[in-house]
């Protein structure tokens, strides 16, 4: 017999005190926000990983400078020490330096036969010694006769014909002498040294060949010692001087130098006067051609920047200015009077503003950058020059 019984559903179970069970529909929302924040995590990350770092660049500062509008006047390069050596003495060439060949101040260039240079010098040796023994005979001779005059022994007439021969003698052996120099300088001629260093770049003539006095051998040309010889018109004339810094330059460099002196007579057919420039880099090449930017007004205080500075675009020039943050802020700005190195910036620019001049080509406004800053102040030209071309 089957018993039946009262059956009493059971109590769902209570969560503990404190505990609460998650609602199943805030489930999708709480994954979206999850996601999201993950997606922007993302996209924060990879834009740092895309963000450039800043662009290295170089930079010098703006500075005011006296600077003044020049004139390029065409010049030379040349040796100060430039010289045709020529023969002292007639004879034989037994040798002739080669082209090319460095020389020393003093060192042998040419050789003159000199064997009968050498004879003569003999011959006059001889005859020195024979007047000098001729004058102690004659001495000791003057001695004897003084003795027997004051005796009365001998006659007085005697006495004054040796001493007369004596003085004869005396004479001959000094004319014996002079001719001796005489001959030792022309065997020291024979031997044609160079009057100062340099390098042997022409030979005119050859050894076994005859030389006339006068006659040239050589061209030695001291090529460490060198300046430039500028034509200037003479309307520049009255702002030219000794110590006038100017700037030199030919096809490939340019460099600044001073003028060493004015030839203060101009031609008068060309109306032009010389400008000699010293030039210290011995790397010039004697005979080039080169500028020479001399100045044509007085000088003026300017705001300049190398011209590494300038960016063209657009038919525009612009300078990058760095900003105290190192982000960098583009200038249009104006050029006027210049240097070559330096120039006139006419704009935004002040006397010490921080100018890129290297790494500036690509560039954009507001953009960071490294900076490396130029060692020192870079004066006009970096060689103090303080003349200008115009821009």
């Amino acid at each position: 017999m089957i018993t039946i019984t009262d059956y009493t559903p059971r109590r769902s179970i209570a969560p503990k005190s404190g505990v609460k069970l998650m609602d199943i529909r805030s489930v999708p929302r709480i994954l979206l926000a999850g996601l999201g924040a993950m997606l922007m995590i993302w996209s924060l990350a990879a834009d740092a990983q895309q963000a450039p770092p800043p662009a290295p660049v170089e930079v010098a500062a703006a500075e005011t400078l006296p600077m003044a509008a020049t004139v390029l006047a065409p010049g030379t390069v040349v040796s100060r020490n430039d010289a045709a050596v020529a023969a002292e003495i007639a004879g034989s060439l037994r040798m002739v330096a080669e082209v090319g060949d460095e020389v020393a101040a003093g060192d042998v260039i040419a050789a003159i036969d000199d064997s009968d240079l050498q004879l003569q010098l003999q011959y006059a040796d001889a005859t020195i010694r024979r007047l000098e023994a001729s004058l102690k005979y004659m001495n000791s001779q003057l001695d004897r006769q003084r003795k027997l005059a004051s005796q009365n022994i001998a006659a007085r007439n005697e006495l004054d014909q040796t001493e007369s021969q004596r003085d004869m003698t005396e004479q001959e052996l000094v004319q014996a002498r002079i001719a001796r120099e005489q001959t030792s300088l022309l065997i020291d001629k024979s031997r044609v040294r160079a009057p100062f260093a340099g390098r042997i770049v022409e030979r005119y003539r050859h050894a076994g060949e005859y030389i006339s006095v006068g006659g040239e051998l050589v061209r030695l040309v001291d090529t460490d010692n060198i300046e430039g010889r500028a034509q200037a018109p003479m309307s520049v004339a009255r702002f030219l001087q000794e110590g006038t810094e100017v700037v030199v330059r030919d096809s490939d460099r340019q460099t600044g130098s001073k003028i060493r002196t004015v030839i203060p007579v101009g031609d008068e057919r060309s109306r032009m006067i010389e400008v000699r420039i010293d030039l210290d880099d011995p790397d010039w090449v004697i005979g080039a051609a080169v500028r020479v930017a001399l100045p044509e007004t007085e000088a003026v205080p300017v705001v300049a920047v190398p011209r590494d500075a300038l960016i063209l675009r657009q038919n525009a020039t612009y300078i990058y200015r760095v900003n105290g943050d190192n982000t960098v802020e583009q200038i249009a700005v104006t050029t006027g009077i210049g240097n070559g190195v330096m120039i006139e910036v006419r704009g935004n620019v002040a006397d010490g503003d921080r100018i890129v001049i290297r790494g500036g080509e690509r560039l954009q406004p507001g953009q960071a950058v490294a900076v490396a800053e130029r060692p020192g102040r870079e004066k006009a030209g970096e060689d103090g020059l303080k003349l200008a071309r115009q821009g």
